[in-house]
């Protein structure tokens, strides 16, 4: 659909406008386009050191394989749920059938703001780090916003054309990267400092050291992106049993990389030095401990993978972020044109094109305003943490939405579900998360680097209370003027069938209390 024939906020989208490129996706794209979102060479190469430098936990290994398996749990009930609900809203759409819709739009408020500030973070990130590149080896002199500008104009043509073609992008830098990852984790570990290799980070009592909150943080922003699989769900063939599949296998494959690899540059390191030398070198850490082992052009490539990796995750990020603004669209509760797709790639366009215009803006005022970058790349770290700290919280009230929702629907196929997938392991992956929640909430002074007394330790974690209360108030209105609106809160492809009923609300009062 062209600008020129966009319809009216609000407005009517035909089914066919609203349609997603069905059936297109193999499980093996799913997975490529979710690890690519986690960014692997980044989190390794700065993720890890940052958990080093600003935790001062050794165990960040430990961490990365605790929230693995805290994460493996949440999944089971996750998957489950996407069996049973195909929705590009995913947690949006599990919260509001789990536990109404005025939680569920409230849910909605805190994916989109997440989501959002991880894209527009690394934004920053990229922007900086290939400036700097093309400076050192090039002679190249760019501004930050301009090539983060020009990583923008990528991203904004790739977002409105075929996902195979993102996916296609995506997997050739995601291989890349993971190779270099484990080429320089190999050699890390066949030159262990002092000769011996070590397994003190390894060490599982390296957990409940001070500051164990702050580093599970950090891993589990690590892990944003894994989640996204059942943003696909409507896009991918068979969904029904390859989403799941993608899910446990993204993670399991994340979850190793980031243990062998962030525990290869302890050893090379050495335990007693990697936290200072994390703190002295940051990102660089990773190449400080392979440079004498490996020619420049294996460094070199290893900062243009450093580079891809951040572009590889915006362009995913891009990507979910649209798509649960597409699913907003389609179900009116943003103005009806968000929820259309273009005709030719079925690509959520205008969801696509606002998050363009999103980040162009922002990276517009910084340009502007000229910030040093060292001054901006402090802001924007803050938002790609606090971004992963809203996808925690997404991810705790959903294990508990997904417990809700087997317990009000025992009928059927529903009824067929073994207890471990649709209450044991559901309730378990609550609690844990619950758990890994307020202690995160708790050390978020730590996670940012800034004093305990400091007001920036509550702004971040307030945006997203004050966003679920922005979802969850504008439900509340959209029920009182808009009941069809309101009963397609959360139901994706199916909102166009229940706006239409005429009864006035029969069907409202038909639901149980809890689906309200």
């Amino acid at each position: 659909m062209s600008v020129a024939t966009m319809p009216p906020p609000g407005g009517y989208v035909s089914k066919v406008d609203s349609a997603l490129n069905r059936n297109k996706l193999t499980v093996l794209t799913v997975i490529l386009m979710v690890i690519a979102a986690a960014a692997p060479f980044t989190v390794i190469g700065g993720g890890a050191t940052a958990g080093w430098a600003v935790t001062e936990v050794l165990g960040i290994p430990d961490a990365y394989v605790a929230m693995a398996v805290a994460l493996g749990v949440f999944s089971v009930g996750y998957t489950e749920m996407s069996r049973h609900i195909v929705n590009s809203g995913a947690f949006y759409a599990y919260v509001a059938q789990g536990l109404g819709r005025i939680t569920g739009l409230g849910a909605a408020g805190v994916a989109v703001l997440a989501y959002n500030f991880m894209q527009i973070g690394l934004y920053g990130g990229f922007g900086a780090v290939a400036s700097g590149f093309l400076k050192d080896r090039w002679g190249v002199d760019l501004a930050w916003w301009l090539v983060a500008a020009i990583g923008w104009a990528v991203i904004a043509v790739l977002g409105v054309l075929s996902i195979e073609l993102s996916g296609a992008v995506l997997g050739v830098l995601l291989g890349a990267e993971v190779v270099i990852a484990l080429l320089f984790a190999v050699v890390e570990v066949l030159h262990p400092a002092g000769g011996t290799v070590t397994y003190d980070t390894l060490n599982p009592s390296q957990l409940f050291s001070a500051g164990t909150g702050a580093a599970l943080a950090t891993a589990v922003a690590g892990f944003v992106g894994f989640e996204s699989t059942a943003v696909y769900s409507e896009e991918t063939r068979n969904a029904k049993r390859n989403i799941p599949r993608a899910t446990y296998l993204s993670l399991i494959i994340i979850g190793l990389l980031y243990a062998f690899c962030s525990w290869a540059m302890s050893v090379a390191a050495g335990p007693a030095n990697i936290i200072a030398l994390s703190a002295e070198h940051g990102s660089e850490t990773m190449f400080t401990l392979v440079d004498p082992h490996m020619a420049k052009i294996w460094l070199d490539l290893g900062h243009g993978l450093f580079i891809t990796s951040l572009f590889a995750a915006l362009l995913s990020f891009h990507n979910t972020a649209a798509r649960y603004t597409f699913s907003l669209g389609r179900e009116r509760v943003l103005p009806g044109w968000f929820g259309t797709a273009g005709r030719r790639f079925r690509a959520p366009l205008w969801g696509s094109l606002t998050q363009s215009m999103l980040a162009i803006a922002v990276l517009a005022v910084f340009a502007v305003t000229g910030l040093d970058p060292f001054v901006y790349l402090f802001f924007f770290f803050w938002w790609t943490v606090t971004g992963g700290f809203g996808v925690l919280i997404l991810m705790t009230i959903t294990s508990l939405a997904v417990v809700v929702y087997f317990v009000r629907h025992r009928t059927g196929e529903v009824a067929r579900v073994p207890a471990w997938r649709r209450f044991v392991a559901p309730v378990l992956g609550f609690l844990v998360l619950l758990v890994v929640l307020i202690v995160t909430l708790w050390e978020f002074d730590t996670l940012l680097g800034v004093a305990a007394d400091s007001l920036w330790r509550w702004i971040f974690p307030a945006a997203f209370a004050t966003a679920a209360v922005v979802g969850a108030g504008w439900a509340a209105v959209l029920r009182a003027t808009s009941p069809a609106v309101y009963r397609g809160i959360g139901q994706g492809a199916s909102a166009d069938l229940l706006a239409g009923q005429s009864d006035g609300g029969a069907a409202h009062r038909a639901e149980p209390a809890a689906a309200r």
